[in-house]
């Protein structure tokens, strides 16, 4: 019985430490600049991921959303800042251009039911 509970205590550990470490709510590099434009890519399925992006202010930027078989409620995305909506194609990348942001702000995404959202902050 000894055995048994510190056998269950072990993995419990193991299992719950390999989530902590694999899971991506931080700020991902997912940013990049070609030609003065910045791109920032997100996936849209079952979640958007990364959930945070790191961007530069006062740079044109595109937000580049992929989809891949996403039959869910991050299909339909909102963007309230720029009055953004729309629903998203069950597959492909849909471009959605972001006019030059002042430092320190923040541009929330959000699906249609407000239970999943990314955050592309601007510095």
């Amino acid at each position: 019985m000894k055995f048994t509970t510190i056998s269950i205590i072990i993995a419990v550990v193991l299992i719950g430490g390999a989530l902590l470490l694999t899971r991506s709510n931080g700020a991902a590099n997912n940013v990049t600049i070609i030609d003065g434009k910045q791109i920032v890519d997100i996936t849209a399925k079952g979640r958007y991921s990364p959930r945070v992006s790191l961007a530069k202010a006062d740079v044109p930027t595109t937000l580049r959303v992929e989809t891949n078989g996403t039959f869910d409620c991050t299909a339909g995305l909102t963007i309230p800042a720029i009055n953004y909506r729309a629903n998203l194609p069950p597959s492909g990348v849909t471009e959605i251009e972001i006019p030059s942001q002042k430092p320190g702000t923040t541009l929330q995404g959000l699906c249609v039911m407000g239970m999943y959202n990314f955050k592309v902050k601007f510095n």
